[in-house]
């Protein structure tokens, strides 16, 4: 595997990898366990939002990855006139995001909540989705050579090599290399040659409960466990 580009909580990069295998790992990605609030007791609510919509939107916001300990729940009592956030849950586990919009008080308006935790899977529902993952096939362009100063103006990090009277570009970067390469050939009355290579770029965000590399390894792993008892049953 080649690094492309890595964020906090994204990583793109190049691997040799069937596309099958890939969409597994993809799939696989609802089978990590994550931590996220489950029901929710709604004591008292004031604002303009029924009981179900709150319910909603605090079960999508995304918890620290913790053990569950025995105080297996998270509190929201809000009095304030104004907006209240995902910042304002309080108990041992916290938000991973402090400034999610939960719904907004009015003057003498109040909010109650408690909130249960479980640890579940993104099959069973969105909010134990730990991130999401996408990829496509790393293609080879080649081009009439006229076009290497207008390509290098557009895109003027990308290596371009020379063969004969054509230019040969690799499209693995996060940008519609190809697209722009074919629409300039077009407009000349061209064609440009389109390759698709057997490797794929492959980009994994994560929706801040476990870092990239885990969540990766960790559908992998869950992959291997379930292909594991496929293989004993045979």
């Amino acid at each position: 595997m080649n690094l492309i580009n890595k964020k906090e909580n994204q990583i793109v990069f190049k691997a040799e990898i069937n596309e099958s295998i890939a969409n597994a790992i993809r799939r696989y990605l609802n089978e990590v366990p994550i931590l996220a609030i489950d029901e929710v007791e709604i004591f008292k609510n004031d604002s303009p939002l029924y009981d179900e919509t709150i319910a909603h939107r605090i079960g999508l916001v995304p918890l620290k990855m913790e053990k569950l300990s025995k105080e297996n729940k998270l509190k929201l009592v809000s009095k304030k006139e104004g907006f209240v956030y995902s910042g304002e849950l309080q108990g041992a586990i916290k938000p991973v995001y402090d400034k999610i919009p939960i719904t907004s008080l009015n003057k003498d308006q109040e909010l109650e909540i408690v909130a249960n935790l479980k640890f579940g899977k993104g099959r069973e529902h969105s909010k134990f989705s730990p991130g999401l993952m996408f990829y496509r096939n790393i293609l080879e362009i080649k081009i009439d050579k006229n076009f290497y100063e207008k390509i290098k103006k557009i895109f003027p990090n990308i290596e371009i090599k020379e063969k004969g009277d054509k230019i040969i570009i690799i499209d693995d970067q996060q940008k519609e290399i190809s697209d722009v390469c074919e629409g300039i050939c077009e407009k000349a009355g061209k064609k440009a040659e389109v390759d698709i290579k057997n490797e794929l770029v492959i980009t994994l965000e994560s929706f801040g409960q476990l870092k990239v590399e885990d969540i990766f390894k960790k559908s992998i792993d869950e992959l291997k466990k379930d292909l594991s008892e496929f293989s004993k049953k045979i």
